[in-house]
């Protein structure tokens, strides 16, 4: 068994006759796709060049996603948000302290406007393959999750948008408690805005793949996550998406962690009639043996997953969240990639 797609993040949007330097290089390392990580401020000041990085990629065989990356601080990533700079007001709440948190609320008005916009502006002018949803989340009030005991009990979001939202929905005063209703209607809602945009991305460009990637935390024994994307068969079954995808899983975790997640990712994906994505850390930490990224790759393609991606490009290599030998783990992925890519899926 063979896995279908390879690749890795990218992001370097600034200019294209670089970019095919490293699309180069991507294809060398036995990639067929690339992930652009978008930030509000790339796609704010250097759109036309993500036109044309793009076309750079698509031209030289690689399949392109576009990654919303920390758009709002709803999506995974490290740039800042423009949108809260902006709009301090539209922020997620603590539901037990009332504190302004450092993330965007989604359900508001503003924010779904400023979000189609962008989701359709890329659409309309940008020839990709598809759209990729980066760990969508709601805030944690306390910034700590374990397979151990998770967060605390606070979660969010109980803004005067949410409560209002809620009351007209159930007619009843939103509770401060992680309620069954507030989880079905935090669930609700953090879907609803992903398959608006993916409806209206599908509209412009039919053949779009979305691709939607949750953590990979498993919300059972004693883990709570509070994420509202902990109900992966409610995630998969949204019939705009494409690809069910599960986040990257620390070296430091058993292997038998691995195969579990993986599994159920699998399970859950074919449950729907999905494709399957899972994810290796390719940046920050590595194993003491670069050799088990090798192990790890197999594992994936034996129990059958359709795609393999890695966060990030040349082991982030340059970044602060560079590996301590982050060219070194950058080769060993492309030799990984190499043993498990379909020979017809390969960029000759």
């Amino acid at each position: 068994m063979s896995v279908k797609e390879t690749g890795v993040s990218y992001y370097g949007l600034s200019y294209p006759e670089h970019a095919e330097k490293d699309f180069k290089e991507m294809i060398s390392h036995n990639c067929n796709a690339v992930i652009l990580a978008l930030s509000e401020f790339d796609i704010d000041f250097w759109f036309p060049n993500i036109i044309e990085v793009t076309k750079v990629a698509k031209n030289l065989g690689l399949k392109v996603y576009l990654d919303t990356w920390g758009i709002g601080k709803w999506f995974g990533g490290e740039p800042p948000s423009i949108f809260l700079t902006n709009n301090p007001g539209n922020r997620q709440v603590s539901a037990f302290t009332g504190e302004q948190l450092p993330a965007v609320c989604f359900n508001t008005k503003a924010f779904k406007e400023y979000f189609y916009r962008i989701c359709e502006k890329l659409a309309y002018e940008v020839d990709a393959d598809g759209f990729f949803w980066d760990e969508p989340h709601y805030a944690l009030p306390k910034s700590y999750a374990s397979i151990t005991g998770g967060p605390g009990d606070d979660w969010a979001c109980r803004c005067d948008t949410c409560k209002q939202k809620f009351r007209e929905e159930y007619n009843y005063k939103m509770p401060r408690m992680l309620t069954k209703e507030v989880v079905e209607f935090r669930e609700t809602n953090a879907l609803r805005i992903l398959e608006v945009a993916s409806d209206k991305i599908k509209a412009i460009r039919p053949a779009s793949k979305i691709v939607v990637c949750v953590h990979a935390t498993i919300n059972n024994y004693y883990v709570k996550e509070n994420r509202g994307y902990d109900n992966w068969d409610k995630v998969a079954k949204v019939n705009s998406f494409d690809v069910f995808s599960t986040t990257i899983i620390s070296y430091k975790l058993p292997r038998s962690y691995f195969k579990s997640i993986t599994q159920q990712t699998i399970d859950v994906a074919k449950k729907y009639g999905k494709e399957s994505q899972r994810w290796l850390m390719n940046y920050y930490q590595e194993p003491d043996d670069l050799s088990e990224i090798k192990e790890i790759v197999h594992l994936y393609n034996d129990m059958g997953t359709d795609s393999l991606f890695a966060w990030t490009y040349r082991g982030g290599h340059g970044t602060v969240l560079a590996a301590p030998r982050a060219l070194e783990m950058w080769k060993m992925l492309g030799d990984a990639y190499g043993e498990v890519l379909d020979e017809k899926y390969r960029i000759k």
